[in-house]
């Protein structure tokens, strides 16, 4: 093992590099992709500088390795901006505080309601086909609904 590291060369940072971004390609979810990256950085740093030590060699991969991590977590983070359309995966979050009909009744707190071209699962107290509701809140696919008046 010794003598691994003290002839640790140029290819042996470029093939743990590839081997790094192949296992990035099966779904590692960016992890290994600046790891990968620093390694092979290390690579082509050892090949202009051969006589670069092992333990210097291990030193610049760590921090390599951190630095374009954060680097690329920086930028995520400046480049996140808030949705112009918030509710655009939240279906019933659009349907609140506007009044249906009742398709189905309401018996034993469950009925329906159409809205669009969908069928929605209500809750709310027991009404009769036909009544006039409003939606009051959502809680994941039923929503929660209240008589008009």
């Amino acid at each position: 093992m010794w003598d691994f590291l003290q002839h640790l060369s140029y290819w042996n940072w470029l093939a743990f590099g590839t081997l790094l971004l192949i296992l990035e390609v099966f779904g590692a979810g960016g992890y290994l992709l600046w790891i990968g990256l620093a390694a092979a950085s290390v690579g082509l740093l050892t090949f202009i500088f051969p006589g670069l030590p092992w333990a210097a060699q291990f030193i610049l991969f760590g921090v390599l390795s951190i630095l374009t991590a954060v680097l690329w977590w920086q930028r995520q983070r400046s480049a996140a901006k808030p949705s112009d359309q918030p509710g655009l995966n939240q279906r019933g979050s659009e349907l609140q505080g506007r009044q249906f009909v009742l398709h189905e009744a309401i018996l034993d707190g469950r009925g329906k309601i159409k809205a669009g071209d969908s069928l929605w699962l209500v809750s709310g107290p027991d009404l009769p086909a036909g009544s006039q509701v409003r939606v009051i809140g959502q809680s994941g696919v039923v929503l929660q609904v209240e008589a008009c008046q």
